[in-house]
């Protein structure tokens, strides 16, 4: 018998927001159902957003589907994931770049990092951690092979593209719309735009809780 998150799957790659095997793989073994709240277990796999406290949200499965297939994220590959919420995305991208890889998941608010945290631990990642966001965004220490950023912008953060290496992707939500951004040399961005997505915005600096 087919399983609910295989329908949810098979919906979204007969809808076309995903093709790739690798994600398809993430998708079949990272069950949304692990990051939902329990009082919202008969929503799981419904292909839209649910709350997960502290005014935040688990995204819909396709827009995650959309914005995984438009990161490129491969294998080996070093990832920073802001926003992660409970965990989810995280956890996609800890099994699409492998234990050669590294993901580093985001978040500002305390409660969200526990639980993401927890979330996270049950897969035995080794090369994929959730952190506490300081002031700036992302980690201006470091760069990565792609950026992912779960939450909407008022305007491009110019500053993330710093923390790109080259040929690096950065997936983001500016407003109402999902811009990809590829590192094609030190001075040279090549960047696309997706328009008609609502997500809720992204916040810089404290948390609370």
């Amino acid at each position: 018998m087919i399983s609910s998150n295989e329908i949810l799957i098979e919906s979204m790659i007969w809808t076309g927001a995903i093709k790739t095997p690798r994600i398809i793989n993430a998708f079949k073994n990272i069950d949304r159902k692990y990051f939902v709240p329990q009082d919202l277990t008969e929503y799981i796999y419904n292909d839209a957003p649910l709350p997960i406290g502290k005014d935040q949200t688990i995204s819909q499965p396709t827009t995650v589907a959309i914005m995984l297939e438009l990161l490129e994220a491969e294998e080996g590959d070093s990832v920073l994931d802001i926003g992660s919420g409970s965990g989810w995305t995280t956890s996609l991208l800890g099994l699409i770049v492998g234990e050669h890889g590294r993901v580093t998941g985001l978040e500002r608010i305390n409660e969200l990092v526990d639980l993401g945290r927890k979330n996270l631990k049950q897969f035995g990642f080794n090369h994929a951690d959730i952190v506490r966001s300081e002031e700036e965004l992302g980690l201006p220490e470091k760069t990565f092979d792609a950026i992912l950023v779960s939450a909407s912008a008022s305007e491009i953060p110019y500053k993330l593209l710093e923390q790109l290496n080259i040929g690096g992707r950065l997936v983001i939500p500016v407003r109402n719309s999902i811009f990809r951004f590829k590192k094609l040399s030190s001075t040279e961005i090549k960047k696309e735009e997706y328009p008609g997505f609502i997500f809720v915005p992204l916040v810089v600096g404290e948390g609370n809780g």
